[in-house]
């Protein structure tokens, strides 16, 4: 639903997947989006972590999965995103994961949009990749902040759905959301002002601590820091 997401789920999936060509895109790459959207299109295979800046008026041949982690903010887009699988006599398949208390949407798209759905069960013997990127976080600060910004502008995106009364921000869990951020801490940002979180375990390491595996980024903090003290 966000730039911020893109950028970290993007960074999380060269890591996770290898031997596979991972690629992003979103709005705010202006002038490199052509240049990202030919090069996929090139490919045998790959994937693509996008916005909804991909998600009408695009033909990349042969896509097998759109896989769409937030619920997207409109009705049409929906069907917008899940049209770029399966096209002209392809087969291919879209699936949305929501959380429990977002079930009604699968009704709501069924009226609004005419589009049927069928539930699909959890995988079971999933590998639990969190610890890793923890890690990642904990050995790179790009890594610990991209998590930091993709759960606030998550948090802040949900509070804009239109269907505001399906995706309510009061119900959502933070402590989960946050762990499966693999977040080392929970952000400062007004939609957590107030709210304890016993069921999240912030690390014991001091985040400030934490170093840029560039060292030229590290070199600007350090001298930031230095103004600032």
């Amino acid at each position: 639903s966000t730039c911020a997401c893109v950028e970290y789920y993007g960074k999380a999936l060269e890591s996770l997947i290898k031997q596979v060509k991972i690629m992003s895109i979103h709005g705010k790459m202006k002038h490199k989006r052509n240049k990202i959207f030919t090069e996929f299109r090139k490919l045998p295979g790959g994937i693509l972590v996008c916005t909804d800046v991909m998600a009408r008026g695009i033909d990349i041949p042969e896509v097998h999965w759109v896989l769409q982690y937030d619920p997207p903010s409109s009705a049409s887009a929906f069907v917008h995103r899940c049209g770029r699988t399966a096209r002209i006599g392809h087969v291919g398949s879209a699936l949305v994961f929501l959380l429990p208390m977002e079930e009604s949407y699968v009704n709501f798209l069924s009226i609004n949009q005419k589009c049927p759905m069928q539930e699909m069960k959890p995988q079971t013997n999933v590998l639990d990749l969190l610890p890793k990127l923890k890690s990642m976080a904990l050995a790179d600060r790009a890594v610990f902040e991209k998590g930091m910004k993709a759960f606030v502008s998550y948090v802040q995106a949900y509070a804009k759905h239109e269907c505001n009364l399906i995706f309510r921000i009061k119900d959502l869990d933070f402590a989960s959301l946050a762990r499966g951020f693999a977040l080392l801490k929970m952000p400062k940002m007004p939609e957590l002002r107030g709210k304890c979180f016993p069921d999240f375990t912030p690390v014991t390491v001091n985040t400030d601590s934490i170093s840029f595996k560039d060292k030229n980024r590290e070199k600007q903090r350090q001298k930031k820091l230095d103004q600032q003290r």
